[in-house]
């Protein structure tokens, strides 16, 4: 089954199954099939036409998703750097935005180490 541009596992339950797609986390998954009348612990491949369209109908009209969600995302950090506040400072400079300390740690952030000249541990004499 696709929804919203995502080939979703036939063989999982539909719960899972819709937290493949980009904004649909555990939670929105669980509201958005209470919401259609089908059963969590549905497989994807068992459900009936009917409720395919009740699920895409409520992610359609109710939720933001794959390329719509990302693209807004961006637009919010974009917006951040802009008005030039200390969290789009911080993404601009690619270091971590929510307070973590950056001495030691922060390499997923800041990327492979870069070597700075004229810093050599001093050896034993």
């Amino acid at each position: 089954m696709r929804l919203a541009g995502v080939n979703l596992p036939l063989n999982k339950h539909a719960v899972i199954a819709l937290t493949y797609v980009y904004g649909i986390g555990n939670t929105s998954a669980k509201n958005i099939l209470a919401k259609a009348g089908v059963a969590p612990d549905k497989k994807i491949s068992e459900l009936s036409d009917e409720e395919a369209h009740a699920i895409r109908e409520i992610i359609g009209n109710e939720y933001t998703v794959e390329g719509e969600a990302r693209a807004e995302q961006q637009l919010s950090i974009k917006r951040l750097m802009d008005i030039g506040c200390y969290r789009g400072l911080r993404h601009r400079r690619s270091l971590p935005a929510r307070g973590q300390r950056t001495r030691t740690n922060a390499r997923t952030r800041k990327g492979k180490r870069k070597t700075v000249a004229g810093k050599k541990k001093a050896g034993k004499k």
